[in-house]
């Protein structure tokens, strides 16, 4: 696996190595100790989610306030682009957001740390999108920041407004969200 930075130093992107022939491919999704020896972060993960979206869904910006969560993301089927936004008030990125394409094609992973919202759009007519948690769910710390917010200013990648939950449209704004230190 290969370790690409991104404009946000703690936020990664995992290529890993795709062995392939005329049968299909193989391709280890994940390694503790590789991980560990290439990212040097060492947090564990205890929870692995899958959602199914239709083209134009957009899910986000989430997190969990306590408990927070890093996320392991990836595109199974189709394609998204996914996006993770700093929350730390401490942090030099504080309050800037970073976008990739994830897809079944490219085979890419997104690191999502902790102290991140995150969210993604789907761009193909349908995604499945698989994610590793190091922290369980607790909707009593979950929060929502909206994913138009115009301090953020993110460049989504849809022709049309997407297709949002009724949650996700009471997004607050970045400037009156809980925040961490």
């Amino acid at each position: 696996m290969q370790i690409i930075p991104t404009t946000i130093p703690d936020v990664l992107i995992v290529e890993p190595k795709v062995f392939g022939d005329d049968r299909g491919f193989f391709f280890e999704s994940f390694n503790e100790r590789s991980w560990r020896d290439l990212t040097g972060v060492d947090l564990r993960f205890v929870q692995h989610n899958h959602s199914r979206s239709t083209g134009g869904v957009l899910r986000g910006l989430h997190y969990q306030i306590q408990q927070p969560q890093g996320k392991l993301v990836r595109a199974v089927v189709g394609e998204v682009f996914d996006v993770a936004v700093d929350l730390r008030r401490s942090s030099p990125s504080f309050g800037q957001w970073f976008g990739t394409l994830l897809s079944a094609e490219n085979k890419r992973q997104m690191w999502v740390p902790p102290g991140f919202a995150h969210g993604f759009c789907v761009t193909s007519e349908v995604a499945e999108f698989l994610y590793l948690a190091t922290d369980y769910y607790a909707p009593e710390f979950e929060r929502c920041i909206a994913w138009n917010d115009p301090d953020l200013n993110i460049t989504w990648p849809l022709a049309e407004g997407p297709n949002v939950s009724a949650k996700d449209r009471q997004g607050a704004a970045f400037k009156a969200a809980d925040l961490f230190p």
